[in-house]
């Protein structure tokens, strides 16, 4: 159903098949780490990679599997979701996505959330 391959953005992830609007895309695993292990991440590329596991923000998760190669969208065309009970970001389709196009969520979280990351976004 998806791929690895090369994106605008470095790699990405992309459809290897036609997706529909609500399908589940991709469960992956996380490692779990303590919040204050952040500090020693943020001084690494791996702060680019991990996501808030918790909502006081006090733990974080490597997203394993290709749950880390997602790219970013103000507009996209995929959602994901915190499974605490599987351990798992389990990432969905938020429109019909078509046969090799690139899969983006927005990594603010909402899809429609344009707040400004950490980085410039192309």
């Amino acid at each position: 159903m998806i791929e690895v391959k090369k994106s605008k953005y470095g790699r990405g992830i992309f459809a290897s098949r036609d997706i529909h609007n609500g399908e589940l895309i991709h469960e992956a695993p996380v490692i779990v780490s303590p919040g204050k292990d952040y500090k020693y991440l943020a001084k690494t590329i791996m702060r680019d990679y991990v996501f808030w596991w918790d909502q006081d923000n006090d733990e974080v998760a490597l997203a394993l599997g290709y749950g880390s190669l997602f790219n970013h969208s103000y507009r996209p065309n995929a959602i994901y979701g915190l499974n605490f009970a599987n351990r798992t970001i389990d990432f969905y389709a938020h429109i019909d996505i078509k046969a090799g196009e690139e899969i983006l969520i927005n990594y603010n979280g909402e899809p429609d959330d344009d707040e400004s990351l950490w980085f410039d976004v192309i």
